[in-house]
């Protein structure tokens, strides 16, 4: 505006009057030409009217309801060039689902049982043992690879012979909490139940790792469970305390710990006979079978002891953390849960003893997330399950001679 005064101004010095009007009606001509032109003229600025303004949020509300799928991976489609598809990718080494019983042996295994826990397993990657606690027979191994390998973290199973540990040298008894926190620290019943930590941890501190050591060792971590079975490796107990984490760790997670499946086994044996570690013998053939002896490994004097874990393990069943097992039927167990490197663990070593015969029945998961203590012990579970509803409880064990060889050494006060 202030560039059209000037223009008029000098309109004014140079032009008469008639010259004026007729070069004002021209400029007055021009102005709103221009005028128009602006007016018409489209806009490179981004719209600013109410429906342009309405339709981003529109569009971000339709971005949050659904949100482009994130995947770590992606590949062409056969049937669109260009266009991607998600693809499952897996985050642990070992697969959760397989056949678990292919390749098994099945000569001198009792098929009532092998049924039982071939279909509580089902389609899970894990191993299955049965074990008679009264004699040391492998009635029953499912995936027998996975039982008599190399081993695994025994995660918190690894409490039960540390709760025996402490009970022994005098550190806690079943009502006496260890005093971690100010308020609320558990007792033993409920420290196994719900599998607690820091318990167990500071149990292991208060020990040292000679004590642990040694009574890990009597329960036979660190050697072969069985006798003269093809294939078993023996576990590993470490020489020190973990690296990471110390005895708290040791204690409380099995830290750099190897159990086989076949080992907690022997270890549920013993607390379910009353303190009597058995070799774990596992027939080849009927005629072994029939053949049987016992073979006793050593002698644990842990009776009086046992009493004071046994409603922790009945507890673990009831209202802890392997709900998934109880039944009608009593149950005593103790649930383990972890990861080695990228492989989750979910372990269960349990027992059954009333009724006309005794029963352990321990659990292996490996896999993906999946694989956690309280599935294991719903597998276990079903086992009990339905050898319960096929009468197997019912029928009395077969005698059998036994030849009791000396044991290697005694756990006696």
């Amino acid at each position: 505006m202030f560039a059209l005064a000037i223009f008029f101004a000098r309109l004014v010095r140079m032009t008469n009057t008639s010259t004026l009007v007729s070069r004002i009606a021209a400029a007055a001509l021009a102005v709103g030409m221009v005028t128009n032109a602006f007016a018409v003229a489209p806009s490179k600025k981004k719209p600013t009217s109410k429906a342009a303004s309405s339709t981003a949020p529109k569009r971000a509300v339709a971005r949050a309801v659904s949100p482009r799928p994130r995947t770590v991976k992606t590949v062409v489609a056969g049937r669109t060039p260009g266009r991607k598809r998600k693809v499952w990718v897996q985050t642990w080494d070992e697969p959760t689902y397989k056949d678990s019983s292919a390749g098994d042996s099945l000569e001198g295994e009792d098929l009532q049982v092998r049924r039982a826990a071939v279909e509580a397993l089902g389609p899970l990657n894990g191993a299955v043992v049965v074990v008679d606690p009264d004699s040391g027979r492998v009635l029953s191994m499912v995936n027998q690879d996975l039982a008599l390998g190399s081993g695994f973290q025994p995660c918190s199973t690894i409490k039960i012979p540390v709760a025996l540990a402490g009970l022994r040298e005098g550190l806690v008894d079943r009502v006496s909490p260890i005093k971690f926190f100010r308020k609320g620290s558990p007792d033993l019943t409920d420290a196994i139940a719900f599998s607690s930590n820091p318990y167990f941890a500071n149990m292991g501190i208060k020990l040292g790792f000679e004590k642990v050591n040694y009574y890990a060792r009597l329960f036979g971590y660190g050697e072969k469970a069985g006798l003269g079975i093809q294939g078993e490796h023996p576990g590993y107990f470490p020489p020190a305390p973990p690296k990471n984490g110390g005895m708290g760790m040791l204690t409380s997670f099995g830290e750099e710990i190897s159990q086989t499946p076949l080992e907690l086994a022997g270890v549920m044996t013993a607390i379910a006979n009353g303190g009597t570690l058995y070799w774990l013998q596992y027939p080849k053939n009927q005629e072994e079978v029939q053949n049987f002896q016992p073979q006793v490994k050593r002698h644990l004097d842990i009776a009086r002891l046992i009493p004071d874990i046994k409603p922790g393990m009945r507890g673990a069943v009831e209202f802890g953390t392997a709900r998934r097992a109880k039944q009608e039927e009593e149950i005593f167990g103790k649930t383990g849960t972890c990861s080695e490197g990228r492989t989750h663990l979910g372990w269960f070593g349990s027992f059954h003893e009333s009724g006309g015969r005794k029963l352990v029945v321990v659990v292996m998961l490996t896999g993906g997330r999946p694989s956690i203590g309280p599935l294991a012990s719903g597998v276990a579970g079903d086992v009990y399950r339905k050898l319960f509803a096929d009468g197997f409880f019912r029928t009395p064990t077969p005698p059998t001679p036994a030849t009791i060889l000396p044991g290697q050494f005694s756990y006696r006060e």
